[in-house]
């Protein structure tokens, strides 16, 4: 059986909550789940004690029993010190693409245009 360490969501239409749940991975997001180990409310400010609750030692046990987490538990246990934070790079993303590129491109020479007039003078 494939475990997944995952949030389920509850609340209420544009009011989420989140209990993080040990489940089956073929079992639906909010359906069955083995074990509650805690739970998450977006809603609350970043540093208020009821934003995130969890049970570390569950958590580890169920690592260990070889449950993987999702991306955002994941962060939870990283923040918390129980796993590894996992270090995402995808440098092409980040670059212009290629009209953006080519603009910069028209850009530069633009400017290096009057430049090298000047000094020629």
């Amino acid at each position: 059986m494939a475990l997944r360490i995952r949030l389920a969501r509850g609340g209420t239409k544009k009011r989420p909550h989140y209990n993080i749940v040990i489940s089956d991975s073929r079992s639906p997001r909010d359906g069955r789940f083995i074990q509650k180990i805690g739970f998450y409310n977006p809603l609350l400010p970043s540093d208020h004690a009821d934003r995130l609750k969890l049970d570390l030692e569950a958590a580890k046990a169920w690592i260990a029993k070889g449950a993987v987490a999702s991306d955002r538990v994941h962060k939870f246990l990283a923040k918390s010190g129980l796993v590894k934070a996992r270090i995402h790079n995808n440098p092409q993303k980040s670059q212009p693409k290629k009209k953006a590129q080519e603009r910069a491109a028209a850009n530069a020479a633009a400017v290096a245009a009057p430049a090298e007039e000047a000094s020629a003078s």
